[in-house]
């Protein structure tokens, strides 16, 4: 759903959480359909009169197509939001560092990439705060918001998660499918075709053609006058970075 920032800011959700479930013959990313107006755990997009957007990048971090991405950001002084999956970050730290160093932010992707809407809650929380302890180790921070693999989560899950850890649910308003590898002009075309004010640009910086056709989308974007946002700037929130965190253990028992 759009949502204002007031409306974020202000609104309050419930709470409530089963083992894994069938493994998925096609993997297919969609948005779940039962978002409803007014849920402060779950985000599509941001009602703002400011002319920004959030390009969101998943899956990585990629050994060589990730370093690729933040070197064009970096010459154009752009700031985007990378969810990254736990395992991945394990595997290479150094590219999560840089991510966080140059001053974009890292959102939680769960552990292992699984179908979470088939996942108990202790499953679900398991993938989560694994990734979100591994982000932690790895940058000093922890993530502040969630998207799940697939778009895979219902409402009650995401209900729970927000009750559970304060982390909403962040989805997306445009999908230029770049999981199907349509070719780096139809992303650029597709991205630019569909994005506006508020949208939340889903993307995955695993793909070579995403990758190709970041130059010609975000200077495009640049010159509609569009300006980028990481998550936490969309929501009006203190940028990742500036933010304090420690770390609670809770006892057991």
């Amino acid at each position: 759903m759009t949502i204002s920032r007031r409306t974020f800011l202000s609104a309050s959700a419930a709470a409530m959480t089963v083992a894994a479930g069938p493994v998925r013959a096609t993997p297919l990313i969609a948005l779940p359909d039962d978002i409803v107006e007014r849920d402060a755990a779950t985000i599509t997009a941001i009602r703002t009169p400011s002319q920004v957007v959030a390009m969101t990048f998943d899956d990585g971090p990629h050994p060589s197509l990730t370093p690729r991405l933040l070197d064009m950001l970096a010459a154009r002084n752009l700031r985007a939001t990378f969810y990254l999956i736990g395992n991945r970050v394990v595997q290479y730290p150094d590219i999560a560092r840089r991510i966080a160093a140059e001053g974009h932010e890292i959102g939680n992707h769960s552990w292992s990439h699984p179908f979470l809407d088939g996942y108990s809650d202790s499953a679900v929380m398991r993938e989560i705060d694994r990734t979100t302890d591994a982000i932690y180790q790895v940058t000093g921070r922890p993530p502040v918001t969630f998207r799940p693999p697939y778009g895979a989560f219902n409402r009650r899950q995401r209900l729970m998660l927000h009750a559970a850890r304060s982390l909403p649910t962040v989805l997306w308003s445009v999908d230029p499918q770049d999981w199907r590898r349509p070719g780096a002009n139809v992303v650029a075309d597709r991205i630019l075709g569909h994005s506006h004010s508020g949208s939340i640009i889903l993307s995955h910086d695993i793909h070579r053609g995403t990758i190709d056709a970041m130059p010609r989308t975000l200077d495009g974007l640049t010159r509609r006058g569009l300006h980028f946002a990481t998550m936490s700037q969309m929501l009006g929130w203190p940028t990742w970075q500036s933010r304090n965190f420690r770390r609670v253990v809770q006892a057991s028992g």
